[in-house]
């Protein structure tokens, strides 16, 4: 049976399907299912022919004919561009669809005798309707991959086994068995590409219209635990919707999953902040509002957050402090020494909180504090410098490094959270080693 034969017999079913129905809403849920399966089954059709067209129409402007090319002719720079312009489709899946079609079609040697496709258990899926043309182009496109890898024996068996298991699953699943299929026929590629995965995994961080935006892309090894976590949580919030006495009460859980989501990462990370477990590695990361304690108290007025440019109101500021983890601006009370002299070589807890409330993160570059550690002015062992906040100063590593590497001096005027920090230049930066304000009180505005 040609393909065009078998094209028609499956619109002829399709018609048969609808037969005596004037509007698609009067159809029943057999004749839905029945009509869907048929319009697969045309459209599987259909991409048998049109993968040998395209296949055509690239063999028709191959690069050697120049001028003569079929797509330059009708304007275009490559078949891929000309068939994305009449399909409508993206050059991309057009480039697909070439490649379905030159993996499928029979080929000729140097003298122009037939040789069989190179996938040829790929083309009599086609031919006889089981798989789509999409599916075909994900399966050749691992076969090609791992050609030499695998070799054309497991090659060729690899072809059988994915023509047979893509049959009736959808494009998501068909890419799931393609994963499973790779490690398959390339094992020995698992690990290198686990590692090209991993040097790929970014999480980027940036704050626009009061929102923080949050976009990763991590790798398997990075990304379990965060999916685990998250979607364990959000089974055991609909647990609890679930067993809720009244589900329709005005305080009844109504959020989605994706804001589920984002609670459980803000609270796993709240978490991680009051931690004090050995080997949580976050510098002393801790969150820190800033508001007046009036506003607090009657409700007004708004709040800062260390890291945060957006002011908050005092509603959300309640929130946390109902929550915890919310370090009030007031520093040095319970007794607590906030100047050790020559008693400790590293900085406090809460001395380091004493730093973040004067300089506001790099008191040089502004990075936020959860970015930079308290480096001494005068270096404890070199300059027998005391740890006191008079000779501490938040600093990222970059500006640590460029400070001392460079010459620049750092002066303190003042005596605890109200100090200023002034970062002087060396003579080849400022002849006259004019002090620059660091530190918050760069960006404070005077009431």
């Amino acid at each position: 049976m040609s393909k065009l034969t078998a094209l028609h017999e499956a619109m002829t079913r399709l018609d048969e399907a609808w037969a005596g129905v004037d509007d698609p809403n009067d159809l029943s849920r057999e004749q839905l299912v029945a009509v869907s399966e048929r319009i697969a089954l045309v459209q599987r059709r259909l991409d048998a022919v049109h993968v040998e067209v395209a296949a055509g129409v690239a063999r028709e402007s191959r690069p050697e004919l120049g001028a003569e090319s079929l797509a330059k002719q009708h304007g275009f720079r490559n078949p891929a561009t000309m068939l994305a312009a009449t399909m409508g489709v993206s050059t991309g899946d057009a480039r697909r669809l070439i490649a379905v079609g030159e993996g499928v079609e029979p080929r000729r040697d140097l003298i122009g005798a037939r040789l069989p496709a190179k996938y040829p258990v790929i083309r009599s899926s086609l031919e006889a309707g089981r798989l789509s043309a999409q599916a075909a182009a994900m399966i050749i496109a691992l076969l090609d991959r791992c050609r030499i890898a695998a070799g054309a024996e497991r090659i060729a068996e690899g072809e059988r086994v994915l023509a047979d298991s893509a049959v009736g699953l959808g494009l998501d699943e068909v890419r799931k068995l393609i994963t499973r299929a790779e490690a398959w026929l390339d094992p020995d590629g698992v690990e290198p590409r686990d590692e090209e995965l991993r040097s790929q995994r970014t999480v980027t961080i940036f704050e626009r219209g009061g929102m923080i935006h949050l976009n990763a892309k991590l790798d398997a090894e990075s990304g379990a635990p965060v999916v685990a976590a998250l979607r364990g949580y959000v089974t055991a919030a609909f647990a609890a919707r679930k067993d809720a006495v009244d589900p329709d009460a005005p305080d009844a859980d109504r959020r989605t999953v994706p804001m589920i989501q984002a609670d459980a990462l803000s609270m796993f990370c709240a978490h991680a902040l009051g931690c004090t477990a050995k080997g949580l590695p976050l510098a002393g990361a801790t969150v820190v509002v800033r508001m007046n304690l009036e506003d607090l108290q009657a409700g007004t007025g708004s709040a800062l957050i260390d890291g945060v440019d957006q002011p908050v109101g005092a509603g959300v500021v309640r929130r946390m402090a109902a929550g915890g983890g919310v370090i009030p601006c007031v520093l040095g009370g319970g007794s607590e020494i906030l100047d050790w002299g020559r008693e400790k070589r590293l900085f406090t807890r809460a001395q380091r909180l004493a730093l973040v409330e004067r300089d506001g993160g790099c008191a040089m570059c502004g990075l936020p504090p959860e970015m930079t550690r308290a480096h001494h002015i005068r270096w404890w062992q070199r300059h027998r410098g005391k740890t006191d906040l008079s000779n501490g100063v938040l600093l990222c590593e970059t500006c640590h490094h460029r400070i001392h590497d460079n010459g620049w001096d750092i002066r303190i005027d003042g005596a605890g959270v109200g100090a200023r920090v002034w970062f002087i230049p060396p003579p080849y930066v400022d002849r006259d080693r004019t002090p620059r304000l660091g530190g918050r009180a760069r960006f404070d505005i005077a009431a």
